[in-house]
């Protein structure tokens, strides 16, 4: 279920469907680049200004689903307008400055990303744009990312699948909510 919070600035409740905090594991594979299953934790907040924050962490993960090392950090900011383009500013830990642009699908939570700038420091590694697709699906946030190098031409890198993780705050929201269930919690099923 998705839920508008009441301070969400009015130009980002097509955005809702990002809004939480997400967990979840996928897959990484680029030529020259080591191939490995993920974590993923994704956070997308809002301050009542007219942006997300979104920040993400990805780390390797062993045969048995444990962490390994850090794998990538970003971090940014998503905006939409009235036509539903989407626009994103974001930083990456390997020494990446992005600008992406995309857009809302009509009639569904999806959104598709395309690299527009791209700007490396000396240490980054080399790469010249992406694209991304982000889709809400059956309640989870799933994505996949496409990579380009001056050596490899555009194709997939990385995708996962996340859930959304329900903090102690919200569990006790939902508690707070609970008046209006009956005793035996049966009959609010019916």
């Amino acid at each position: 279920m998705i839920e508008i919070p009441s301070d969400l600035h009015p130009d980002l409740v097509p955005l809702a469907f990002l809004l939480g905090n997400w967990a979840g594991a996928g897959v990484s594979d680029f030529p020259g680049a080591e191939k490995c299953n993920f974590g993923q934790e994704v956070t997308f907040s809002h301050d009542g200004r007219d942006f997300l924050e979104y920040v993400s962490h990805t780390w390797v993960l062993d045969e048995e689903g444990k962490q390994v090392r850090p794998l990538e950090t970003e971090s940014g900011y998503w905006r939409i307008d009235k036509d539903r383009k989407v626009e994103v500013v974001m930083s990456r830990d390997q020494g990446v400055i992005e600008i992406w642009y995309g857009e809302l699908a009509d009639q569904k939570p999806q959104i598709d990303l395309v690299t527009d700038a791209v700007a490396r420091t000396a240490a980054s590694g080399p790469y010249s744009g992406g694209k991304r697709l982000y889709g809400y699906v059956n309640s989870d946030l799933m994505w996949v990312g496409e990579k380009a190098t001056p050596e490899v031409e555009l194709r997939p890198y990385m995708s996962a699948h996340l859930k959304k993780v329900v903090t102690p705050e919200e569990v006790a929201e939902m508690a707070r909510n609970l008046e209006d269930m009956p005793d035996d919690g049966i009959a609010f099923f019916k």
